[in-house]
């Protein structure tokens, strides 16, 4: 879309502007402010290479908020700001698509594929026929009308013939562009058909962000984005990390006396020249064939690597490459004769709900388990599924014994789609939700704004021993040995009754435990003493303060200098550090102003347990201060030993690729990440030996 010197002035113009915005007129300087805004959205959302640093771009895009709001006048359609929705909308309205939106006829094997090469060749009265091949993408449909370069409408498929008016939401999607040159190819109208989804990282991110705030996580990214699409308030979407793959031009519209462009007359020249004017497209991951066989060699790749992709694709679309054969063809009321889609194999199964198990989480939580007939899906034998709370259970209507769909896409932890009503013989039974613990039998107690009934009694054997369990796992206090099992065989012979008792464990008594020898013993006590010098982030995470993550006991380590600091800390105190908002900081004030809370740390001060931030002063001092990392592929060493290291030094983690990043540490199979530092520039590269031999030569 931007070409080179095109680029090179945006970023002599940011510098400009950032040092003396005053030189350029109100009009001037909102056109390029604008211009540069959408320019760095460009690069950031659509070709993955950032140019423009994150607080140079949150000072450009205020300084055209202010200017907006001193001259009303300058606000116009393709503006960045107009992205920002100014409240709630009301009800979508109804809108009528030009041209219907029809489904694909299906493919399963590469029979159907020849069958359907056979069939193409007919109707077009062609013996070789071009195809086109690319990802078809599991996400939410939606229809963009462009008008005179401006983004003039967004919808959903709806029922293909009409949708809902989604054009505020669909603003929100930083790589649809708000404005386009279209007319550069003599374009006045453009209705164009894409896909609107969440990254498979993005999405993980958000169930994550649901879980811990008692929530039940979205079933896939799918049913993710298509819900995104029709929240009432457009700042919350732009909240989701939406992404849109643009993938088919429906309608187009020429100027009067213009000739119809040649780049639009095949399927992948229009999608290339759409790329070339910023949408983002399928162009990377689009294949141009010119039999079918190769089309069927191609579909079989992309179904081996679909794990590979950082977005879950269900299949791929065949197209006819050609329009004017396209135009030839036709369609049926359903379906168009040109394109179809190959299936993958199924990630479904059908089972039977065979009873629900409520399991006690560390923080009192109630998660019903549907217990179901083993099935087969995926690579996986499925028997157990997380029902996650109450609501789950009534909006799919469950009954025990109720026939059910069961899908587990990529690395998505299974979940129940829906029961079959149809199926019941009258033999299901009703699912009645307790109202009090399974274990420590005290009344449940659920608060007004969350979907999870609790457990309150914080001395509920099921608590404790999870909390137990978290406290020795590998993330917090690292008790090698320490698992799952051993820990409820040690909590049922009274040997640990809580966290502190891990400290004190008799030893003498255990000799001749089945399943527990010398050695193990021996490994045992040395994980255990070896964990009292673990840093205090990991005794913070370990402690299982409720919406405290593991960067957010990271952040929480490095304001204070013992944890005792955290006793008089306020809400106000604790919002002020990274990763703390208003609900965290409530939890970790409750959490440390519980009598019980300061026993157990009481208990593990005397067991010589570190409670200091004995990494504060090393880390200001640190040779690697000021310089970001992030790890990236499969390594040698493990990767929380060498994340350790660079924080031991005064290094900084990032989570990401972006301009803040210094080095990135790559391993076997790197990926996308790997891509995206080689085309920001800036970022040094290092394999995992360059890493250890740079790490060393700075400490010397």
């Amino acid at each position: 879309m931007y070409s080179i010197p095109q680029q090179q002035t945006f970023l002599e113009e940011t510098k400009e502007i950032l040092q003396s915005p005053d030189r350029f007129s109100s009009p001037v300087l909102a056109t390029k402010l604008k211009d540069i805004i959408n320019f760095a959205d460009w690069t950031y959302y659509v070709n993955d290479n950032p140019l423009i640093a994150d607080q140079e771009y949150d000072r450009l895009f205020s300084l055209l908020k202010q200017l907006e709001r001193d001259h009303p006048q300058l606000i116009t359609a393709d503006s960045p700001t107009q992205r920002i929705a100014k409240g709630l909308t009301k009800e979508f309205a109804t809108v009528s698509h030009l041209v219907p939106m029809l489904s694909l006829e299906n493919s399963y094997n590469a029979d159907d594929l020849i069958e359907w090469d056979r069939k193409c060749k007919e109707l077009s009265q062609q013996s070789n026929i071009e195809y086109c091949v690319e990802p078809k993408y599991d996400g939410a449909g939606i229809s963009l009308i462009y008008e005179n370069n401006i983004l003039a409408r967004g919808a959903t498929r709806g029922d293909g013939v009409q949708g809902d008016d989604i054009t505020l939401n669909t603003k929100q999607i930083r790589s649809i562009p708000l404005k386009s040159m279209l007319s550069q190819f003599h374009i006045e109208q453009i209705e164009i058909r894409g896909e609107v989804m969440l990254t498979k990282k993005a999405f993980q991110l958000y169930n994550e962000k649901m879980v811990a705030e008692g929530l039940a996580p979205l079933a896939n990214p799918r049913n993710a984005a298509s819900g995104s699409l029709r929240i009432k308030d457009a700042h919350e979407v732009a909240k989701r990390g939406l992404d849109a793959f643009l993938y088919h031009i429906s309608n187009m519209g020429i100027q009067e006396g213009q000739p119809f462009p040649a780049a639009f007359q095949t399927h992948y020249g229009g999608l290339k020249a759409l790329d070339s004017l910023g949408f983002k497209t399928p162009v990377s991951n689009m294949r141009v064939h010119a039999n079918i066989q190769e089309v069927i060699a191609t579909c079989h790749e992309f179904e081996a690597n679909r794990d590979h992709m950082p977005y879950e694709i269900d299949g791929m679309v065949v197209k006819v490459n050609n329009i004017a054969l396209q135009e030839i063809m036709g369609q049926t009321s359903h379906h168009p004769r040109w394109a179809i889609a190959f299936k993958f194999k199924a990630r479904q199964g059908t089972s039977r709900l065979l009873q629900i198990e409520y399991q006690v989480g560390r923080t009192g939580s109630i998660t019903p388990v549907a217990k179901i007939e083993p099935v087969y899906i995926g690579g996986v034998t499925i028997s157990s599924i997380s029902l996650f709370n109450e609501e789950v259970i009534r909006e799919k209507q469950l009954k025990i014994g109720d026939a059910i769909l069961v899908e587990r896409a990529g690395d998505v932890i299974p979940y129940i789609v829906k029961s079959f009503p149809e199926l019941r013989t009258g033999m299901e039974s009703d699912i009645v939700f307790p109202t009090h613990c399974p274990v420590c039998h005290e009344a449940l107690y659920k608060p007004a704004t969350e979907a999870v009934w609790r457990c309150t009694h914080i001395n509920c054997e099921a608590q404790v021993i999870e909390r137990i369990i978290h406290f020795a796992s590998k993330d917090a206090m690292d008790i090698r040995g320490l698992g799952d099992a051993l820990v409820r065989r040690f909590f049922e012979q009274k040997f640990i009754q809580g966290i502190a008792d891990i400290y004190h464990l008799p030893f003498d008594k255990m000799i001749g435990m089945e399943g527990f020898g010398e050695k193990s013993m021996s490994n045992l006590q040395a994980a255990i003493e070896k964990s009292k010098t673990q840093p205090l982030h990991r005794l913070l995470f370990g402690l299982g303060i409720r919406y405290v993550g593991e960067n957010t006991a990271k952040a929480l380590a490095r304001s204070i200098s013992h944890i005792h600091d955290l006793y008089d800390k306020t809400l106000e105190d604790l919002k002020n550090i990274d990763d703390v908002g208003e609900k965290v900081a409530a939890s970790i004030v409750e959490f440390f102003s519980h009598p019980d809370t300061r026993l157990l740390i009481s208990q593990l001060a005397l067991a010589g347990v570190n409670l200091e931030n004995t990494q504060k002063s090393e880390t200001n001092l640190g040779a690697l201060q000021g310089k970001t990392f992030l790890f990236t592929g499969t390594m040698n060493m493990k990767r929380s030993d060498a994340e350790a290291l660079v924080e031991s030094k005064g290094g900084k983690l990032l989570s990401g690729v972006s301009s803040k990043l210094n080095y990135l540490v790559v391993g076997e199979d790197a990926g996308s990440k790997l891509d995206k530092a080689k085309k920001l520039g800036s970022v040094h590269i290092l394999s995992e030996e360059e890493f250890l031999v740079f790490v060393n030569s700075e400490l010397q």
